[in-house]
């Protein structure tokens, strides 16, 4: 890429990431309003619960980033779907409340993930978890930071003696176990569970299949800035903005675990790595 290119790419990430930053905070304010007072809840065709706040949330950040970048697209969990997005170079990529059921427990492990995804892959990330008073943050090319920490993960080389987290079937599992984790946690929120790996709190980190954009782009950021790995089993990345925005099991991890990692994960789930 020319210099002068790069500068203008480099310009309107930093300038993504300060709207971003702005939305977030007032996003996780908003949230903070309904968070242990027992807000209105519904239950989606798909048997997820969505919450007053959720769609307060989201409509927060409809009306500030789509005001001021109505030339990109526009996916959210709780916003209707349309084609629409897929004709767009930029795509905002939104979860309100990444982890409403923790929310709605009163658990403090949720947050505001929002991305920005460029030609399929994410290049500015915001992950704010305004219970817990933590912030990551990422922009391609140029670092990922937790509360202005700069991010980089500690490599180690086996899986034994590791910090996993994972849904609760993957931790029980023999094959798991017989790894010998040190550490093993759930960690409700998705987003938040894969960037622990980035800011060092984790060393692999799991999720089923059928997780969505919205529950990974930000993450991926982190994890990839932080110099980590966030893959299907194949250990091919993973793509956004596709038609159809649900994913297969998925692995983050340092690079030093990767491989062993996500071999285990096809073991898991019954599947060739």
């Amino acid at each position: 890429m020319p210099d002068a290119d790069r500068g203008i790419a480099d310009a309107d990430t930093d300038a993504d990431l300060a709207l971003l930053a702005g939305a977030a905070r007032e996003a996780g304010e908003i949230a903070l309003g309904f968070f242990r007072r027992d807000p209105t809840v519904w239950t989606k065709s798909g048997g997820s619960p969505v919450s007053e706040a959720d769609l307060a949330v989201d409509r927060h950040l409809v009306e500030v980033l789509r005001t001021a970048r109505p030339d990109y697209g526009w996916l959210s969990e709780e916003t209707a779907d349309g084609p629409e997005r897929l004709d767009r170079r930029r795509v905002f990529v939104v979860d309100p409340i990444d982890g409403t059921r923790a929310f709605l427990r009163g658990s403090d492990i949720w947050a505001v993930s929002i991305a920005v995804v460029e030609d399929g892959r994410p290049i500015v990330a915001m992950l704010h978890a305004p219970a817990l008073g933590t912030t990551w943050a990422a922009r391609i090319g140029r670092g990922a930071w937790c509360d202005g920490r700069r991010l980089a993960v500690i490599d180690r080389s086996e899986l034994a003696g590791a910090r996993v987290a994972g849904p609760r079937r993957y931790l029980d599992a023999p094959a798991l176990i017989a790894a010998g984790f040190a550490a093993h946690d759930v960690v409700p929120s998705l987003a938040v569970r894969i960037a622990r790996v980035a800011d060092g709190a984790l060393d692999v980190a799991y999720a089923t299949r059928n997780a969505h954009d919205w529950d990974l782009a930000a993450a991926d950021l982190l994890v990839q800035e932080a110099g980590g790995r966030f893959t299907v089993p194949s250990g091919e990345p993973l793509r956004y903005n596709r038609a159809v925005p649900h994913h297969p099991p998925l692995v983050a991890a340092v690079p030093g675990l990767h491989d062993a990692a996500r071999i285990l994960l096809a073991r898991l789930e019954g599947m060739a790595a």
